[in-house]
């Protein structure tokens, strides 16, 4: 069953709506990371546990930034596949991608089969 206008205007409006908290929190967390020096982390006079801290919370806040840039660029391709006529329908097989699926996850481009082949294929 192919998705109607209601059920696209809904999933549109979750996508737009997650793209924008990300960004949000990409915007936050960088001005955070700007503003957070090294210094104030490690201390005035660091030692090995200090650094190894700092290095820590800084490795972890560019994880959460990728992180969250990956799921952007994903909401991205899904409303490029909504405007070409292509979005619930699964990239490998061409199956139609469950509604359930798609509220939640709206950014999914593979029908659940296919993303269990695929993270079994290359261990996500």
């Amino acid at each position: 069953m192919a998705l109607n206008r209601r059920q696209m205007i809904e999933l549109t409006r979750a996508m737009t709506q997650r793209r924008h908290a990300l960004l949000e929190e990409i915007h936050s967390e960088v001005a955070r990371a700007r503003e957070e020096q090294y210094q104030t982390v490690a201390g005035a006079t660091p030692d090995l546990g200090d650094q190894s801290v700092a290095d820590l919370v800084a490795d972890v806040d560019q994880a959460e930034v990728t992180r969250d840039l990956a799921e952007v660029r994903a909401l991205d391709a899904a409303i490029r596949r909504m405007l070409d006529g292509r979005y619930g329908v699964c990239v490998d097989c061409g199956g139609e991608i469950p509604l359930e699926r798609l509220r939640a996850q709206p950014s999914a481009s593979r029908c659940m089969g296919c993303q269990e082949r695929r993270e079994k294929t290359y261990k996500m």
